[in-house]
């Protein structure tokens, strides 16, 4: 393994340990596991890590991430109160333990595992390195897009590019008009841009358009993780004010660059004009993050 890569998975190895017990991130007074319907069969389970979507119908079960195995047992219990058959598939949305911890749990009891063939390298790689950590990798992989159908409810995974990581997923319940964004969404949040596994702000932002331009103007998002107030659903607006957020914080190390400033002091700026509404709640999710993303890219 050449040094690029054995730091990139040493980095992302480390991430995955500290990823793997990330508290609930979401609306005020959801500190608890709970179950949400949202439309047509589709809802949210939030418990400890990163949002868990879920269908339920009267012709299957689908699941998309699974936090970590405690949370994982209290949706599998939760899915089992609201539907007799066994889980069809779990998508995870990308590798990062705090939506892929709880894969060895539902392993058990679900048909396949679905992700992006770079998610599931990642995956691979962390459990090569991790013997401690029970990992279940995905036994379907895709490039593009993969869709499949469960009753009446058509699915589909997307990957766009290189964005909160290199194999993101973005998951679309056609009929219910829902959309399931992974970390490609941290709303009211200062996001993490994982360039250890392959992320990209200026991919990210693009992203974000295409998603929003491929779907009405009335579809339900779904985010990985939320401020308390700002909660873990919303709309095209909120994709668009992360895709702002983004475009900002170029557009400052742009300009600090031009003016001769340093990384440590980009990184040392304590607030980005017009996005205080975006909360830091621990160091691994910070404006200086971001920044110094912005700064190591801009200067390749």
């Amino acid at each position: 393994m050449d040094r690029r890569r054995f730091l990139a998975t040493s980095t992302a190895t480390v991430l995955s340990i500290a990823l793997r017990d990330l508290p609930l991130i979401g609306r005020q007074g959801q500190s608890s596991a709970a179950f949400e319907p949202l439309r047509r069969g589709v809802g949210i389970f939030n418990g400890q890590g990163g949002t868990i979507g879920w269908l339920v119908n009267g012709d299957g079960v689908l699941v998309v991430d699974s936090q970590n195995a405690a949370s994982a047992e209290a949706c599998i219990s939760g899915i089992a109160e609201r539907s007799a058959r066994d889980i069809n598939l779990l998508i995870n949305t990308h590798h990062h333990a705090d939506h892929t911890g709880g894969n060895a749990t539902f392993r058990p009891v679900v048909g396949s595992i679905v992700a992006h063939e770079s998610s599931a390298r990642w995956q691979r790689q962390t459990a090569d390195a991790n013997t401690d950590i029970d990992q279940a990798l995905p036994d379907v992989t895709f490039a593009d897009e993969w869709r499949t159908t469960i009753g009446d409810e058509t699915i589909v995974a997307r990957h766009h590019g290189p964005g909160h990581t290199s194999g993101d997923a973005v998951v679309t319940f056609e009929q219910a008009n829902v959309v399931h964004m992974g970390d490609l969404m941290f709303n009211r949040l200062h996001p993490f841009v994982d360039r250890s596994s392959g992320a990209r702000i200026d991919s990210w932002i693009e992203t974000l358009d295409a998603v929003a331009s491929a779907h009405e103007t009335d579809t339900l998002y779904v985010f990985g993780h939320g401020s308390p107030d700002a909660g873990v659903t919303g709309t095209q607006e909120d994709l668009a004010h992360l895709r702002d957020y983004f475009s900002a914080a170029l557009e400052l190390a742009v300009r600090e660059m031009q003016a001769g400033r340093s990384k440590e002091e980009l990184i040392a700026a304590t607030s980005l004009p017009g996005f205080d509404d975006h909360l830091s709640p621990f160091p691994l999710l910070s404006l200086s993050g971001v920044l110094g993303v912005a700064y190591d890219e801009l200067s390749e």
